[in-house]
């Protein structure tokens, strides 16, 4: 009897340990560095979360992850949102991160969106707001008051860059840091009175750098060719820029803008309406809208891309002159077009 008792003792002590050892040691069950997962709202609830940690194979035990839970009062106090584990983090710690709703930090990560779509995707994919949602904020002029600006123009807020935000976080704070970033931009290396200098307001110049932004990504070529749109703005001249063309038919994958497209007539159609289209075709780079703001004084009205491809640009101050390369370029064109059909 004696014997058995002791037999049991030693099978709790050692059972102790065991669980011991599994609550602060290792209590992930994936390979991966770290693994993400997402409490929804009105999925807080203990057996919610645990299938959901099962599931995904975030922890070996769900049962020891329970008791652990139990003892912390974790279900009280847990919150909706996406969180981070990494490889080798023990039960408790696990618990301890749910129970203090350390959440992990998400990147919005944007460079060169052209539709409100694309950015509805975007946020969409990294936060709790859905597209639906995300596209009925973009296009309420009630929900753009705050930041000056209307569905059409809503991008002249978005300077590209990495935004760091929680899963959760709300559309009005996203759209709040955005807006908060754009202030900054505008407030440093005298960008302002560069607008000013050229008669342009902040959303014109990003306006204007969208359509440059599109045209080339020859930097050195961007300073000329924001020159030629601001000497045609000033003379009163359509600005006749493709790449709204494209924009207007939604279709970027274009290579030949024919007569035909022209009569489009929607408002971001160039050739038809003089002035700036209404709003951005795309989210320039900030290095982009520093070059419209620094453009150079030129006489050119009219650019054309070189025939040799390199996507660098004829630029001239005259008709005749710009139609001479237009035709040699139009004509490389036809050539390249012929044997890309016969392949």
């Amino acid at each position: 009897m004696k014997k058995i008792f002791t037999l049991i003792v030693l099978l709790i002590i050692g059972c102790g340990i065991f669980s011991a050892w599994i609550i602060f040691s290792s209590g992930t069950a994936f390979e991966e560095k770290n693994k993400f997962f997402v409490i929804e709202e009105g999925k807080t609830d203990k057996e919610s979360v645990l299938e959901i940690l099962d599931e995904q194979h975030i922890i070996k035990s769900s049962t020891l992850f329970s008791f652990v839970a139990d003892q912390l009062n974790l279900w009280t106090k847990l919150k909706a949102g996406k969180y981070e584990v990494k490889n080798g983090e023990s039960l408790l710690n696990i618990a301890r991160m749910l129970r203090n709703n350390r959440q992990a930090q998400i990147n919005l990560v944007i460079n060169k969106l052209r539709l409100k779509e694309d950015l509805a995707k975007l946020i969409s994919k990294n936060f709790a707001s859905d597209s639906v949602t995300v596209m009925k904020f973009l296009n309420s002029p009630d929900s753009l008051k705050p930041y000056n600006v209307t569905p059409d123009n809503v991008f002249t807020i978005i300077i590209p860059d990495t935004y760091t935000f929680y899963w959760s976080t709300s559309l009005r704070k996203i759209f709040n840091k955005l807006y908060d970033a754009n202030i900054n931009y505008w407030s440093k290396n005298e960008r302002i009175k560069k607008a000013d200098d050229i008669k342009f307001s902040q959303a014109d110049a990003y306006i204007l750098a969208s359509i440059v932004e599109e045209e080339t990504n020859k930097d050195d070529d961007k300073y000329k060719i924001a020159s030629v749109y601001i000497n045609r703005l000033n003379k009163k001249m359509a600005l006749q820029a493709c790449p709204t063309i494209k924009y207007a038919m939604k279709d970027f994958s274009l290579t030949r803008i024919y007569d035909k497209y022209l009569t489009n007539p929607s408002p971001y159609n160039t050739y038809n309406h003089r002035g700036l289209p209404p709003g951005p075709i795309c989210t320039p780079s900030p290095k982009t809208i520093d070059i419209v703001l620094n453009a150079p004084k030129t006489n050119y009205l009219f650019f054309v891309a070189k025939s040799d491809f390199s996507g660098y640009h004829h630029f001239s101050s005259n008709y005749t002159e710009h139609n001479q390369y237009a035709k040699e370029y139009q004509k490389a064109l036809d050539i390249y077009m012929a044997k890309k059909e016969q392949k």
